[in-house]
Order: structure tokens, then sequence, then C-alpha cells
């Protein structure tokens, strides 16, 4: 049984289920969103368990309702039959109607995607940070490294040379 962590720089009361770390590198990410999840209860119990997977997960826009697509939570082993669930269903996020509108918007005119970014517990109830950003080419990613190579060199000779002032 994997245990969950609390988020860093979170406030209290906020527990880290699943994070997509890959997002960040393959995705250039302009803007973040904050949704909540219609799940089923053996959903929940297994979240608890932290058996979600959300690297290939996708929002798709339908009928001016947003839809997480492509996540899979892994079923409960307590709830058999009845109370089971699909690991792979698509779950509708609880978002304004002028977000989902001004997401659907972008997403028709920047060509943009919609990813999610973490997966966590906030008071007891299931969020999802959502990332709005364009894909990078494999020449973008390299840059990308680089830039956070030299920002981690240049801060390190910072706190260097602090240590030893007086």
């Amino acid at each position: 049984m994997a245990k969950t962590k609390k988020s860093k720089g979170a406030p209290d009361g906020t527990k880290l289920i699943a994070g997509n770390r890959v997002a960040r590198r393959n995705y250039d990410i302009t803007d973040t969103y904050e949704a909540g999840l219609v799940l089923l209860g053996s959903e929940v119990k297994s979240m608890r368990e932290a058996q979600v997977q959300i690297t290939d997960g996708y929002v798709r826009i339908r009928d001016g309702e947003a839809w997480l697509e492509g996540m899979h939570v892994a079923p409960y082993s307590f709830a058999i039959g009845f109370g089971a669930h699909d690991p792979d269903r698509s779950r509708k996020l609880l978002m304004h109607s002028d977000e989902i509108a001004r997401l659907k918007a972008r997403i028709d005119q920047e060509r943009v995607s919609v990813i999610p970014l973490s997966l966590y517990f906030r008071d007891g109830r299931v969020k999802i940070e959502l990332g709005v950003g364009k894909g990078r080419t494999k020449g973008d990613k390299r840059q990308a490294i680089a830039e956070r190579d030299s920002k981690r060199d240049v801060e390190r000779e910072i706190g260097r040379r602090n240590k030893y002032r007086t």
C-alpha cells in the first residue's frame, strides 16, 4: 500500500495523490486551473491508496462540460460487483461554466492542450490541477533542460559566495 505525501508549499489539509512530472517537460504550461472531480466511492478509496495514473490524461470539452479522459484509477480491491468501477472511464470535471467557455475558446483558437498536472485531496475532497499549454518539440525540450541547468549552476554559485561572506 503506497503512502500519500503532503505536497510542497501546499496549505494544511492538502495531500498529494499523484503528480505528472512528464507534463512540465513535454508541454510549455502557461495557465493552471483547479477543478473538482465527479467520482464513485470505490474510486475515492483507490485514490486514498494512491492507485492512480494521470500521465496519459487529457481534458476534452463536450456539450459545454469538461471531461477528464485517459486517467486510470485502479479498481478498489474490496469493491466487487456492484461497488466496482470502470478504471478507464471518463470523469466529469467540476468547473464554472465561464471557465469552461474560456478553455474551449483557447483550445479552438490557440491549439493548446489541457492536461492534468497533479491530483490531490484538499479538505477531504479530490481536486485536480490542470495545465494549459502547447506541446514542445525535441529542440524545445533540450533548450528548457539547458536553461534549467544554467539556472541551477547560477544559484549554486550564489550560494557558495554567500556561504563564505561574513
